[in-house]
């Protein structure tokens, strides 16, 4: 049980907050261009308090997420996250700590006219984390996402509407989670002086835990700031909407691009 507690809360402070323009949740439609190659630098630490039990989690790479240009509008993107959840129940505390499992994506941007532009995401994850732990699934997972973006300086839009479907080595983990969920946000971002942007983001999931029907909703406020075209900080606070969205989570990264 406790092992399903880490995987579980791990998937609503982790699932697809890699690879967006951080700290945003909600993906765009850009692309790094062929050749050229991005880096992020991100932290995500997250608390869930409920009925007496506290569930503490950061996440940050275990090296730098890395998108690359495998074209003008294709782009090829890694990630492998490392997590340390810690549970409190009654005085008494338990912690795993890990490299979870490692992620595979292509984005590619099919449409581009007039400020409207469309992308799809197909993904992967690899069993990288140890499933025992709570750290992975143990399976090759797999993920689709539809990605839309509108820009009307100095605002930008953007909407993902994706599925992802998760196999389990465990049978209590396949006893536990559903296989199939999807995910559903939108994000607006404007430039409110130079080189300073606000962000916000709503969002929401399938529960990817069977024995809840309410599927988990966030809203998120934050900045990013760019000290040259180059490179951008940012800082952003994720709050719970209902109880099984995370309660709290604070994101702050760097973004290098080379």
């Amino acid at each position: 049980m406790k092992k399903v507690l880490f995987l579980s809360f791990l998937a609503l402070l982790c699932a697809t907050t890699a690879f967006a323009a951080h700290p945003l949740i909600t993906d765009d439609t850009g692309t790094q261009g062929k050749g050229k190659t991005q880096l992020e630098f991100i932290g995500e630490y997250g608390i869930e308090k409920e009925q007496g039990v506290t569930e503490k989690g950061l996440e940050t790479p275990t090296v730098p997420f890395l998108s690359h240009g495998l074209s003008d509008t294709l782009d090829v993107v890694f990630g492998l996250p490392y997590a340390a959840v810690r549970v409190e129940n009654a005085g008494t505390a338990t912690a795993v700590r890990g490299a979870t499992d490692m992620s595979i994506e292509l984005k590619a941007r099919v449409y581009e006219k007039d400020g409207l532009s469309f992308a799809v995401k197909p993904g992967v994850s690899l069993p990288t984390g140890d499933e025992e732990k709570g750290l992975g699934n143990g399976k090759i997972s797999y993920s689709a996402f539809l990605i839309t973006t509108k820009e009307a300086e100095p605002w930008a839009f953007h909407v993902n509407v994706g599925y992802m479907r998760s196999e389990y080595k465990l049978q209590a983990d396949e006893d536990a989670s559903r296989k199939n969920t999807w995910h559903l946000s939108i994000a607006s971002q404007v430039e409110v002086v130079k080189n300073l942007s606000i962000v916000a983001n709503l969002g929401m999931e399938r529960n990817p835990d069977k024995t809840s029907d309410t599927d988990p909703a966030f809203v998120l406020g934050g900045v990013i700031y760019s000290v040259n075209e180059n490179v951008d900080l940012d800082l952003g606070i994720k709050g719970a909407l209902n109880k099984p969205e995370t309660d709290h989570v604070i994101l702050a990264g760097i973004t290098w691009r080379l």
